[in-house]
């Protein structure tokens, strides 16, 4: 009997983070870390999970936009699924009717990359891989046909993308080798939310250089004298060696960011991420001409991979910080990692939140192994909230993040974890949170 997906489930699991203000950015004061968290199981009894990540309300937005998916899903042939994973993406992304909500962006892109997501965590747990792993084992052929290049031809085309994977293909097993042994650079965000005080920031990030991190980041955007005293302590904190980024999560506009960073500049900003609306492609390299060498950094908000097409061809990032369930999943995401390699930007990946480190990591490492062949200049951004709630967490090892060993994509969460923060009744939503 041939094995179906038999079913798509969603479900609205909250995290009361605005309660310490973990998370807190200029444009997010109070975020609840939040996932429309999804599994789907198969009539073999095989399963797969992923996440779409928002931070609080609208989460329930999300899970209904999963349920709007789930009628194109349940009842396909798992093989058929897996044999043509590009054929599913576009199935998604690409339904004549819900298409016309995005197309390809928002809450229905965001529902399709959990859905996309959890199928290679089907697919992982079926040939027993780690999904950076699954993907680095595929061929050169394997993975451009993932690539949807319609909309991509006039920056990368099919054959570009070849040759780049052919020529990263000799030293994969070496690549390989090095990231269990060694793991891939990480940066954390952990010091840097906006809504602590001076201490905990002084504290954290002289933490962050004990424990082997080389780059820290710091939310900017809401009080620009504010914004200079903090950059001035972790400086002061961390020493000259060590890079600080900055993050306004789009609070500002174009000459409001170029004005803001030079005040910023004698502290030795690397980076500003999200300096203008996530949009704006030509504020972007506005901004980059600006302030070089201080490099500009972008891409969680980034819709899809038309848009991230647009940024590299304008010269408008210094920086790519693809994120795992912003765009379509991992079949996207393979796109965006290729058109990075062609335009030689280099990837540092966009995590914290809930289970977003976990899945990016997948990414990350196999952009190293099979796509660009360096992880110079490249460092997963790296969050200490929130792990415990999943079954495969990430593992941090003197700045690094340790290959994941364990099947699948990581996205798991434990069903303790969910039955406690299911929104509106689970019980941390029924006492203090809720309150």
């Amino acid at each position: 009997m041939t094995e179906v997906i038999s079913s798509v489930e969603a479900v609205d699991v909250r995290f009361p983070t605005s309660l310490e203000l973990d998370g807190s950015d200029a444009m997010n004061p109070e975020p609840d870390y939040s996932a429309a968290y999804v599994t789907i199981r198969t009539s073999g009894g095989g399963k797969g999970h992923g996440l779409a990540f928002t931070v609080g309300r609208g989460n329930d937005v999300e899970v209904a936009a999963v349920r709007a998916l789930a009628p194109l899903v349940v009842g396909l042939p798992v093989e058929e699924v897996l044999g043509d994973l590009h054929a599913f993406s576009r199935r998604l992304t690409g339904d004549s009717q819900l298409r016309w909500l995005g197309p390809e962006k928002g809450a229905i892109h965001m529902a399709a990359a959990a859905i996309v997501n959890a199928v290679w965590d089907l697919y992982g747990r079926r040939t027993g891989k780690p999904v950076w792993r699954l993907l680095s084992e595929m061929s050169p052929e394997q993975l451009v046909d993932l690539v949807d290049f319609r909309y991509l031809e006039d920056a990368l085309t099919r054959d570009e993308a070849l040759d780049i994977l052919l020529r990263a293909e000799p030293g994969r097993a070496e690549r390989t080798a090095h990231l269990l042994e060694h793991g891939y650079p990480a940066y954390t965000t952990t010091p840097g939310w906006l809504g602590y005080d001076d201490d905990k920031l002084v504290r954290l990030s002289k933490e962050a250089v004990a424990d082997g991190f080389s780059q820290i980041k710091l939310k900017v955007g809401a009080d620009r004298d504010a914004d200079v005293r903090r950059l001035r302590l972790a400086r002061q904190a961390v020493g000259p060696d060590i890079r600080i980024a900055v993050d306004a999560n789009q609070a500002w506009g174009v000459q409001q960011a170029i004005d803001w960073m030079r005040s910023l500049v004698p502290y030795g900003p690397y980076w500003i991420e999200e300096p203008t609306s996530p949009d704006d492609v030509l504020g972007h390299a506005a901004v980059r001409k600006a302030l070089a060498p201080v490099k500009v950094a972008t891409g969680e908000h980034t819709h899809n991979q038309v848009m991230f097409k647009q940024f590299l061809q304008a010269g408008a990032l210094d920086v790519l910080q693809m994120d795992a369930s912003r765009t379509a999943g991992v079949t996207e995401n393979v796109a965006i990692l290729l058109l990075a390699a062609k335009f030689g930007v280099p990837v540092c990946p966009h995590a914290g939140g809930v289970g977003l480190c976990e899945m990016v990591q997948h990414l990350a490492m196999f952009d190293y192994v099979a796509v660009s062949g360096t992880t110079e200049d490249r460092v997963i951004e790296y969050v200490d909230h929130l792990h415990e709630h999943f079954t495969d967490p990430v593992r941090i090892r003197n700045g690094h993040y340790l290959a994941p060993t364990a099947p699948g994509i990581s996205a798991e969460m434990r069903p303790a974890s969910v039955a406690a923060h299911r929104h509106p009744d689970g019980a941390v939503w029924q006492g203090e949170a809720g309150a």
